[in-house]
């Protein structure tokens, strides 16, 4: 399922329009963003929460030549399936 397939099922599920599921549906995505780039996590009960893992610098190697290469720290956005979630899918 693509995002114009989502916002079609919101839309349906919701009696509303295509176009106003869109906005929220953006609107959601947006704060969550926003949320994580502030380092803060959002946690939707029933369904999982989204936070931000910190990677540490590390020593990878080129793939091609097997030089050694330096890998900057980094943040990653991550996400934890609620244990509802996980029994739905099972």
């Amino acid at each position: 399922m693509n995002k114009k397939e989502l916002i079609e099922k919101v839309a349906a599920e919701a009696d509303t329009t295509a176009a106003a599921a869109g906005r929220v549906l953006e609107a959601a995505l947006d704060t969550i963003a926003a949320e994580l780039a502030k380092g803060e996590s959002v946690v939707l009960a029933g369904f999982g929460q989204f936070e931000v893992r910190r990677r540490e610098a590390r020593t990878g190697r080129n793939p091609q030549t097997g030089a050694e290469i330096a890998i900057a720290a980094s943040n990653a956005p991550a996400f934890k399936a609620a244990a509802a979630l996980k029994r739905s899918v099972n």
